[in-house]
C-alpha cells in the first residue's frame, strides 16, 4: 500500500520521525545547531497542552511566575551536585557588546566582560531558591508554589526534534514546605498530575514511578518520572518531579521561623515537562501516513475541506461548509467547544485532504457539490484512515447526522489512540528472572523492537549500583524507574541477588 510519508516505521524509525515532523509542518531547522523554529501547528499543539495542563497545576495551588533567563555562576556554584550534573550543558555569557574586527566581523569586546559570567537558564531552583530566600520568614509564609513556563538551554551534543535540542519549552514548578512529609505529598502529587495528564489528554499510557540512585536530578533526595514506550519499544521520560529535601535550601538558605520560635530550612520540590512530550505524542501515536493527534491536544479538532472548482456555485459551497462548522461549534467535545477550521486554501481538495491527514487532524470532512446538493458530508477519521481493503475510509452522512455524532467521535477516537498505545505497551514489557535472560531479551538488532523488561530490583547503591550501571550500558540499556503501582516479587534481585524490595523497569531509551 502507498502511504503519504516517503518513509515507513518499519524500514527507518528515526527517519519517519523526522519526516512526520517535516510533513506535518510541525517544526524546521533554525540554522542554530540544536534549536528548532516550532511552526503554527506544532507551537499549536504546545499551546493545547499548556492550557490543559496550566489549568490542572492551578487546580492544586500554584501560581505562575516568572524569573529572568540569565542566572549568575556563582548562584550554581553554592550547591555542587546541582553544578557538576549541568556544566557540561551550560551556555554562558561572558560579554555585553561587539565591536568590529576591522575585517567587516564582528568580535566581543574586551572592554565590556562581564564582572560574573551569566548561565543561560538550564534550569532555575538555583535563582528562584534566592527569591524563596527573600520571601521566607516566617512559618505562616510556607507553603511557596509557585510555576513559571519558560524556555531553557542545555547544549547538547546530539540533538532530535522536540525530543533533545539545545533549547526547548516547558514549564518548571517549584515549592517550599515547613515538612519533609509536605514536600513529599507535593512530589507525588504533581507526579500525579503529570500520569493523569498523560493518559488523559495525550492518550500515551505511562508508568509512574521512582528513578535509581544514579537517575536522579542532580542535588535532588529523590526523583520520580512517568515513563512512556515509544512504537519502536524505546522509553521516553515524558516528566519529571523532583523531592529536594533541604539541599537547596540550605545552598540558597531558605530559612523560617517556625511556630515554636525555632529556625528551620524549608524542604523544595521541583518537576517539570516540556515539548519533548509533543515527540512522544509523534512517536506513540504515528502511522505511516504521519501525525494522528488525540483530540484533546489538536489544534483543529474537526478540518473541513470544500472542493472548490474556481465556478460561481463555489460561493454556496463555501456558506454551506460554514454553516456546518457553525452547528459544530456550538457542540461540545471532551469538556470544551470543538474547534473546526474551513480550508479555504486555493489547493486542490485532494491535496489539502492528504496535508491534514499527515497533520493528524481527527476528523476530516470533504464537501463537493453533489454533497451539498444531497445535504451530505464526506467524513475520514484519522485514526481509521482505510477499510479493509485498503481504500479511504470514508463515510458518507448527512449533514444533520454529522454534527450530532461528532463529538462522540472525537471522545470515541480519543479512547482508541489510548487503548491501542496501551495494549501495544503492555505487549512489549517481559518479565524476567535473571541476567541471562535479559540479555537473550535484547541481543540483535538495536532497530528491533524490544520493548522493556521488568524484574526484581534491590535498591543497590555504591559499588554494587556502578556495577549494575556498567553492565546495563554494555548492552545499551538502562533503568527507567521503579513503578508505584504495587507488583508482587518473585525472587531476589536480578542485578545483585540480594533480597528485592520492588520491581524495575529495564530497557533502552531516547
Amino acid at each position: 500500500m502507498k502511504h503519504a510519508l516517503s518513509v515507513t516505521r518499519a524500514a527507518d524509525f528515526a527517519g519517519w520521525y523526522q519526516d512526520v515532523i517535516k510533513e506535518a509542518d510541525l517544526a524546521e531547522d533554525s540554522g542554530v545547531r540544536g534549536c528548532m523554529v516550532i511552526r503554527p501547528w506544532g507551537y499549536g499543539i504546545w499551546e493545547r497542552i499548556q492550557r490543559l495542563l496550566d489549568d490542572r497545576i492551578k487546580a492544586t495551588g500554584h501560581e505562575n511566575c516568572y524569573f529572568p533567563i540569565f542566572i549568575p555562576l556563582s548562584y550554581f556554584e553554592k550547591e555542587a551536585a546541582h553544578v557538576d550534573g549541568f556544566a557540561k550543558e551550560m551556555a554562558v555569557v561572558t560579554h555585553h557588546r561587539l565591536i568590529g574586527d576591522g575585517k567587516g566581523g564582528l568580535v566581543p569586546d574586551p572592554s565590556a566582560k562581564l564582572e560574573e559570567p551569566l548561565i543561560v537558564r538550564p534550569t532555575s531552583e538555583t535563582v528562584i531558591g534566592v527569591a524563596m530566600a527573600r520571601w521566607v520568614q516566617s512559618w505562616r509564609d510556607l507553603p511557596v508554589l509557585i510555576n513559571q513556563w519558560a524556555n531553557v538551554v542545555r547544549w547538547e551534543m546530539r540533538t532530535r526534534m522536540f525530543l533533545r535540542t539545545s533549547e526547548f519549552l516547558w514549564q518548571e514548578g517549584h515549592t517550599a514546605h515547613a515538612t519533609r512529609e509536605e514536600a513529599i505529598d507535593e512530589t507525588l502529587k504533581m507526579l500525579d498530575v503529570y500520569r493523569e495528564f498523560a493518559e488523559t489528554c495525550l492518550a500515551m499510557p505511562v508508568i509512574a514511578g521512582e528513578k535509581p540512585e544514579h537517575e536522579r536530578f542532580p542535588g535532588a533526595d529523590a526523583t520520580y518520572s512517568i515513563e512512556a514506550m515509544m512504537q519502536d519499544g524505546k522509553a521516553l521520560q515524558a516528566g519529571t518531579s523532583h523531592f529536594l529535601g533541604q539541599t537547596f535550601s540550605k545552598a540558597q538558605d531558605i530559612k523560617f521561623q517556625n511556630s515554636a520560635g525555632q529556625f528551620s530550612h524549608a524542604w523544595t520540590t521541583s518537576w517539570g515537562v516540556s515539548t519533548r512530550m509533543i515527540g512522544g505524542v509523534i512517536m506513540v501515536h504515528g502511522d505511516d501516513d504521519g501525525l494522528r493527534l488525540p483530540p484533546a491536544i489538536a489544534p483543529q479538532q474537526i478540518v473541513i475541506v470544500p472542493m472548490l472548482r474556481e465556478a460561481p456555485e463555489d460561493e454556496a459551497l463555501l456558506a454551506y461548509c460554514r454553516e456546518i462548522a457553525a452547528s459544530l461549534k456550538s457542540a461540545n467535545a471532551l469538556g470544551e467547544p470543538i474547534r473546526v477550521l474551513v480550508d479555504t486554501k486555493a489547493l486542490k481538495a485532494s491535496t489539502k485532504r492528504w496535508n491534514w491527514v499527515k497533520k493528524g487532524a481527527p476528523i476530516i470532512v470533504e464537501v463537493g457539490g453533489r454533497d451539498m446538493a444531497a445535504g451530505n458530508v464526506s467524513m475520514i477519521r484519522r485514526d481509521v484512515l482505510y477499510s479493509e481493503g485498503g481504500k479511504l475510509a470514508n463515510a458518507i452522512l448527512s449533514r444533520e447526522s454529522f454534527a450530532s455524532a461528532a463529538a462522540a467521535l472525537l471522545e470515541e477516537i480519543q479512547v482508541k489512540l489510548h487503548a491501542e498505545a496501551t495494549a501495544r505497551r503492555d505487549a512489549a514489557i517481559k518479565p524476567v528472572a535473571s541476567w541471562d535472560e535479559l540479555e537473550t531479551h535484547f541481543t540483535g538488532s538495536e532497530d528491533d523492537v524490544k520493548g522493556w523488561v521488568i524484574a526484581d530490583w534491590s535498591r543497590p547503591t555504591g559499588a554494587d549500583l556502578e556495577a549494575v550501571v556498567a553492565r546495563l550500558k554494555k548492552l545499551k540499556l538502562t533503568a527507567r524507574n521503579t513503578p508505584t503501582d504495587a507488583q508482587s516479587l518473585s525472587g531476589p534481585c536480578l542485578f545483585t541477588g540480594n533480597a528485592a524490595v520492588e520491581k524495575i523497569l529495564i530497557g533502552r531509551t531516547y
